[in-house]
């Protein structure tokens, strides 16, 4: 493998900020017409990554078993696992506009393999014991983000009535699971430093329901979807008065949690403002996509850095701590 131990299943958030950013280039071709190669390329980029990781993670279930049962184990990371399939499904989205017979597939797979992790992992948590260091927006992974991008990419795909029934599923875990994390957040001792940049994947909900939304409706956006996304738009803006608070963590992988949320924001403004034509969100269109192309190579290049330093990959889970981010 090329690194010094196996990769976190966190590091499959990557995908979905690259893929997310393609997502809002595709948006902006279709809005604005800036050329179409831009947006595929991000695509084919963000397949590489898949590619590479979805080799990598295998890898580990091969050579670093102790290490991945480590992290089915752990009351945070596994909740990372759910990105696996997730972005298995994403990968139909990549390849919906050129082989609709691979996306399907490829949609068909991940969102059978994410239902199965998140009656496993969401399922298991009604049994009760949780630790409540353990309630984070990462649990919003297997049983919100995943049905979200099951919901996008049946959309995209043509298959509105399966795209609606996974976004029920996401939206109505959302709406339970946020109440959750936010009593917490206010309640509880503050997040230890390395857990805080996962606060970014708070503000991924909304908006990616947004998406979905929009993915398997028609016609002018109507007001619950435009106030859906404010709502969104208010968690960006709380978000950013806390990253100097979440910045005493040193750059990591973990700051891709961000990723899908500032991406999503954008892909959903330019979608609304294409099938509008005009009003608040769509005025605030071009303001949010340029943040997101930033956010995206701020990240890129810090995920560089830290690679060509050899200190990307963190070290190996040896327990059960709450504290431990990857």
């Amino acid at each position: 493998m090329p690194f010094k131990s196996a990769i976190p299943a966190s590091f499959f958030g990557m995908v979905l900020g690259i893929v997310g950013l393609g997502s809002g280039w595709r948006a902006a071709t279709a809005l604005w017409g800036v050329p179409a190669a831009i947006g595929e390329s991000i695509m084919i980029a963000g397949a590489a990554v898949w590619t590479v990781l979805a080799i990598a993670y295998g890898l580990k279930w091969l050579l670093h078993r102790e290490e991945a049962l480590a992290e089915l184990r752990h009351p945070i990371q596994c909740c990372f696992i759910s990105l696996v399939p997730a972005t298995t499904t994403l990968m139909g989205l990549v390849l919906a506009p050129h082989h609709r017979g691979s996306a399907l597939g490829l949609w068909l797979t991940g969102t059978l393999c994410q239902v199965a992790f998140a009656a496993y992992r969401s399922g298991g948590l009604w049994r009760g014991g949780m630790d409540l260091e353990a309630v984070t927006p990462i649990v919003f992974l297997p049983s919100v983000a995943a049905n979200l991008i099951s919901s996008i990419v049946a959309g995209v795909l043509g298959l509105q009535s399966w795209g609606l029934l996974f976004f029920g599923m996401g939206f109505f875990s959302w709406v339970v699971i946020e109440s959750a994390i936010v009593v917490r957040l206010w309640t509880a001792p503050p997040l230890l430093p390395p857990l805080r940049p996962a606060l970014g994947i708070h503000m991924a909900p909304p908006v990616v329901a947004t998406v979905a939304y929009l993915a398997n409706t028609s016609g002018p956006p109507d007001a619950f979807v435009q106030a859906m996304w404010g709502y969104g738009l208010l968690q960006l803006i709380m978000l950013a008065r806390l990253l100097p608070w979440v910045g005493e963590q040193a750059f990591s992988a973990s700051y891709w949690g961000y990723s899908f949320g500032v991406t999503a924001i954008s892909t959903g403004a330019l979608q609304i403002a294409a099938r509008e034509g005009g009003g608040a969100i769509a005025n605030l269109a071009s303001v949010v996509f340029v943040l997101s192309n930033v956010a995206i190579a701020v990240l890129v290049v810090g995920t560089l850095t830290r690679l060509f330093q050899r200190r990307l990959v963190p070290p190996p889970l040896t327990d059960k701590r709450v504290g431990e981010s990857r």
